[in-house]
Order: structure tokens, then C-alpha cells, then sequence
């Protein structure tokens, strides 16, 4: 199985906690050069020291405020036009706050449209030039398991997740021919920042426990236990690999069996 990313250069989104750095930690292990972008300077210098340094890798990174459109787009713009191309993409924004989407402003909506979904097409547009030229691509956007079963009180993130899956799939069969693949990976309960947010949200709002809401939600994973980030990470470095190629336009949940779908 061919997993080696050696001379590949992955650019990941929100990398400097949880899921985006699991992913990028990943992939630097399956020798890939890796450019983190997010918008806290000292954390990135922080999680390059993460990384891994096996294979002459030169990993990077990059200041960008998601919230800010513009700063995304000279971000990268500046990167490419100094002749790098990013053969691996991780879109990864942190998610829209929770509550019911009867109850959120239009604001909510659009302010989350583009933090995901207007940001994650700003970086595909720059960088699959060079994906088409080096006849190798992976686009993986990280989003939730929300676009196959939308998650209570998370209104807002279950609209624009399912956008940005849709918007995925149609990239998927555009840029198939490339020799590019766009997949989502769609976390589940795992150990990060987001997951405390959403207990203690939970807990707040029903007036029980932390752990008592804990215990609930890890009730409902067969798994019998909440994910590690190296385990979701592991899945997004496998589909950046050669030995994925035939893999395209597919929503995969890492959730320990929890979605209560197909």
C-alpha cells in the first residue's frame, strides 16, 4: 500500500489544536511537507514544533483570519505566486456557535457561509492550478457528521455543513479527471476544544452535570468511547495518499459508529 507522501506539500486549515493539527501532525509523519495556516502566530510557531521531521520536510506557516475573507485569499495568493503549489488541501474552519436555527440571526448564517464555505473555495480556486499540473490532488474538508443526521441545537453548523458537503460532491465530479479527489470527513465525539464547548453548552442549557452529559453522549457511541484526534487524523492522512486515489466525492463519519445512518 502506497502511503507515502514524500515531496507532497498539504496545506492545513485550523491547525493549530484539535482536528486540524491531528491531521497535520499525520500527514508530516507520512513525509509530506506541511504549511499550517490559522490566525494565532505564537500557536503556530507552536504546532510546527508538532510536526514531524523525518524526511528533509520543510513545514511552514501562515497567518490567516477566517473571519476575514480577504486575508485568506492573500494568504494564499501570496504563498502560490512565489511558485509553491499545495498538493493536498484540509479545509477545517472552527464550527458556528450552537442553539436552534428558528432562534439564530440571518447574521449567523452568512457570517458562517463564509467562514466555511466562501474560505474553503477561496484556497481550492488557488491551489488546484497546481494540482492539475502535477496531475495529483486531495482536497479533504473536515465538517461533521450533521450533513447525514442533523445534530440538535447546532441549527447554523447543520445549514452550512451541509452546503459546503454539497459544494464538496459537485467539486468532486468537476475535478475527478485531474487526478484530484475532494472528500469529507466527518468527525464525531472526539477529545478536542469544540467537543468541551458542546458539553458544557449541553450542560448548561438541560441544568445537569458535565459528566452526567458526558456519560449520555458516550452512551451513544458504540464504540463505547469518545474518539482520540490522532484517530481522526490518521483517516484524513490516508486520503491524501496514492493508495486512495479511487476514492472520491464520499462523506466518511470517524465517529465510532454513532451516526444513525448509512
Amino acid at each position: 500500500m502506497n502511503l507515502d507522501l514524500t515531496g507532497k506539500t498539504a496545506l492545513v486549515c485550523g491547525s493549530t489544536q484539535g482536528l486540524g493539527l491531528a491531521s497535520a501532525i499525520e500527514l508530516s509523519l507520512l513525509g509530506a511537507h506541511v504549511v499550517l495556516m490559522a490566525r494565532d502566530e505564537t500557536r503556530l510557531q507552536a504546532a510546527l514544533r508538532q510536526l514531524a521531521y523525518h524526511h528533509n520536510q520543510q513545514h511552514q506557516y501562515l497567518v490567516a483570519d477566517f473571519s476575514n475573507n480577504q486575508s485568506v485569499e492573500l494568504a494564499i495568493q501570496n504563498f502560490i505566486s512565489k511558485g509553491n503549489t499545495i498538493h493536498i488541501l484540509v479545509n477545517n474552519t472552527g464550527g458556528p456557535a450552537g442553539g436552534k436555527a428558528i432562534d439564530a440571526p440571518i447574521s449567523a448564517f452568512s457570517d458562517a457561509f463564509h467562514a466555511h464555505l466562501t474560505n474553503n473555495h477561496i484556497l481550492t480556486q488557488a491551489v488546484v492550478p497546481g494540482m492539475k499540473t502535477a496531475g495529483y490532488g486531495r482536497i479533504i474538508n473536515i465538517i461533521s457528521t450533521s450533513v447525514k443526521q442533523p445534530i440538535a441545537g447546532l441549527g447554523v453548523s447543520n445549514t452550512i455543513r451541509a452546503a459546503v458537503a454539497n459544494w464538496s460532491k459537485t467539486l468532486a465530479t468537476e475535478l475527478g479527471p485531474f487526478g484530484i479527489t475532494v472528500n469529507n470527513v466527518l468527525p464525531g465525539f472526539t477529545a478536542t476544544v469544540r467537543a468541551d464547548y458542546v458539553i458544557k453548552k449541553k450542560a448548561a442549557d438541560s441544568g445537569k452535570s458535565e459528566a452526567d452529559v458526558m456519560n449520555e453522549l458516550v452512551a451513544e457511541i458504540p464504540a463505547g468511547r469518545i474518539g482520540q484526534p490522532q484517530e481522526f487524523g490518521a483517516a484524513v492522512a490516508f486520503l491524501c495518499t496514492p493508495a486512495a486515489a479511487y476514492i472520491n466525492g464520499i462523506n466518511l463519519p470517524v465517529d465510532g459508529g454513532r451516526t444513525g445512518c448509512l
